[in-house]
């Protein structure tokens, strides 16, 4: 059976109630140290690298930005996702500062349902209008990042937010050769990646948000 053709004819539901199930299990995981403030710049380095890839949520947002970021000409290919990565760094220390973004976590949810549906009509906006979404973006889910590091002292602190920063910027910049890759190969496979990763995105965002407001 051809993968790409059971995909477009069952309109991916099948992978969306598997997203659904994947996810209600391990929403609560997002901090590779089970919530315990990191006391080494190890701790600190782990935790920023994980929290990521942990939090589902960070996670979707940071492969959909990808297809924004990819839609891109030249180096604003790989200018534009450091505003992401700046303005998380920003936001956690925001929140390290006593300021309060009320429903943060819900925010965070709609930023990722924003780019997932951005990414899957295929509406990419220009470089200016991406780095607008990618700042206010970055404010929510690096505040929401502050949160597993208040109380650390500076040595694990200032490791997380490199830990984070980093595997951020990793993640997006190898996806994008990895869409280049798929795209050189086959354009609707590519095109069919990321419809796949744009409705995960959006179920993802969804499920986020009814927690938060619940």
């Amino acid at each position: 059976m051809n993968f790409a053709k059971y995909v477009q004819k069952n309109n991916m539901r099948e992978l969306a109630g598997g997203l659904l199930l994947l996810i209600s299990f391990p929403v609560f995981a997002h901090h590779p140290m089970g919530g315990v403030t990191p006391q080494t710049l190890s701790e600190g380095l782990l935790s920023g690298l994980g929290h990521p890839i942990i939090g589902v949520d960070h996670l979707a947002f940071l492969v959909v930005a990808m297809l924004l970021a990819n839609a891109l000409k030249g180096a604003a290919r790989f200018m534009v996702p450091l505003v992401f990565i700046g303005t998380t760094v920003a936001g956690t220390i925001v929140h390290l500062g006593g300021v309060t973004i009320p429903m943060s976590g819900a925010l965070v949810a709609l930023t990722v349902m924003l780019v997932g549906m951005l990414a899957l009509t295929r509406h990419y906006p220009g470089a200016l209008a991406v780095s607008v979404i990618f700042a206010v973006s970055g404010i929510l889910h690096g505040y929401a990042y502050g949160e597993s590091i208040i109380g650390a002292e500076s040595t694990p602190l200032l490791a997380y937010l490199a830990g984070f920063a980093a595997i951020q910027y990793a993640l997006i910049i190898a996806g994008m050769f990895v869409m280049e890759k798929i795209t050189r190969k086959s354009e609707a496979k590519g095109i069919l990646l990321a419809r796949i990763s744009s409705v995960m995105a959006l179920i993802t965002g969804g499920v986020f948000f009814t927690l938060g407001i619940v």
